[in-house]
């Protein structure tokens, strides 16, 4: 597999679709511009579905990669290492803030075990079914995954894409369930901008303390030695500092762009794996929106990089595809003001043309009380 292939089977969504959704913005009765954000918003989604009015979002799903990483075992995570099982359980059972969006805004859930490392019988089988292997290797000095399943994740990834868009999804909210993931996020946005290990590495969605930034610091310090001989090749750099996880999402989302289906992105390990899209298929990123700032210095870094500016910044942190769903409303609710809103009323031609006159005969009058221009009623005194 060559990743780089993508590039040919990636299109942009449509533009002239959109000068003709900028043309009908210009029609409407709102001011152009008063929407703000909400403009842009609209006319990118008649460009990705290729239709004006632009169609309203009723078949939105969340989509989380979950998957546990061998290096949160140096003790890098807020989180026990080998415990994202219990983040998929949870979410499963309605009690993390995922679950409960979700439930709030009727958006159906599904979570892909792509590399967890827990018995596969503590979680139902539609979940760990299409598991790629149980946890990923310690990325400061081993490879997250062998040739063959960094491949198999990505092929993992593009099958969920395009059962999703088969089955009539129209946009998804894309997030992650992981122990260890924003260490080897953090690797690999480091890999692709030629960044310090140090300018990259946050707190994760969990929090760490001083002493364990500063262990994650070193680990992907390390990890970054591994990563830049293999920058050449996205496949390989997945492998060897990614993890099964984040291969599957990024052969999500290119599956996805090929799909034509819009992605709203989470956190950082969405970002990671956005960024590693971007390199092989230039074009995807016009996919994608940012759904929100996580506070990681990476995702600023990674967004920055494909040009896309966050739709939130609520000082959200808790990760799992929380807060791209908060943005999800947002953009629902562009599309409906796109598609809904009238158009204003045409002037005739003769409507204002030329006064009648009586009403000049009444203008003159009026003008021997007052004085041009005067904004008082007549018979008003200084």
């Amino acid at each position: 597999m060559n990743l780089d292939d993508f590039s040919d089977l990636i299109e942009r969504p449509d533009g002239g679709v959109r000068r003709d959704a900028e043309e009908r913005r210009e029609r409407l009765a709102v001011p152009v511009g008063a929407l703000g954000r909400l403009d842009e918003l609209g006319e990118w989604l008649s460009a990705a579905q290729q239709s004006v009015p632009v169609k309203p979002v009723d078949h939105p799903r969340v989509v989380l990669f979950a998957g546990d990483h061998g290096v949160a075992g140096l003790g890098v995570s807020g989180r026990a290492a080998g415990t994202a099982h219990r983040l998929v359980r949870a979410t499963l059972d309605g009690a993390t803030p995922v679950a409960v969006l979700a439930r709030r805004f009727s958006v159906p859930v599904r979570i892909v075990d792509a590399g967890l490392d827990c018995d596969p019988g503590l979680l139902p089988d539609a979940v760990v079914r299409d598991r790629v292997r149980r946890g990923s290797g310690r990325i400061d000095v081993e490879d997250a995954l062998t040739a063959e399943e960094a491949e198999r994740a990505v092929r993992l990834g593009m099958r969920v894409a395009d059962e999703e868009a088969d089955s009539g999804t129209d946009l998804v909210v894309l997030g992650d369930l992981s122990v260890g993931g924003t260490t080897a996020a953090s690797t690999l946005i480091a890999a692709l901008c030629g960044t310090d290990a140090s300018v990259v590495t946050g707190r994760g969605g969990a929090g760490i303390d001083d002493l364990a930034w500063m262990r994650k610091c070193a680990a992907i310090r390390d990890a970054l030695r591994r990563a830049r001989p293999v920058l050449g090749d996205q496949l390989e750099l997945l492998a060897a500092v990614g993890g099964a996880d984040l291969a599957a999402m990024t052969g999500f989302l290119l599956q996805s762009a090929v799909r034509r289906m819009p992605v709203i992105l989470d956190g950082v390990v969405a970002a990671a794996c956005a960024l590693v899209a971007q390199r092989a298929a230039f074009r995807a990123p016009d996919w994608w929106l940012a759904g929100q700032v996580s506070g990681e210095p990476a995702q600023a870094k990674a967004l920055d990089r494909m040009a896309l500016t966050p739709l939130l910044d609520h000082g959200v942190t808790v990760g799992e595809g929380s807060g791209a769903l908060l943005a999800l409303p947002l953009v629902q609710a562009a599309a409906a003001l796109a598609a809904e809103l009238p158009e204003r009323e045409q002037e005739s031609a003769g409507d204002g043309a030329k006064p009648s006159e009586d009403a000049g005969q009444e203008t003159g009058s009026a003008g021997d009380s007052e004085a041009p221009g005067d904004p008082r009623p007549a018979g008003t005194t200084a």
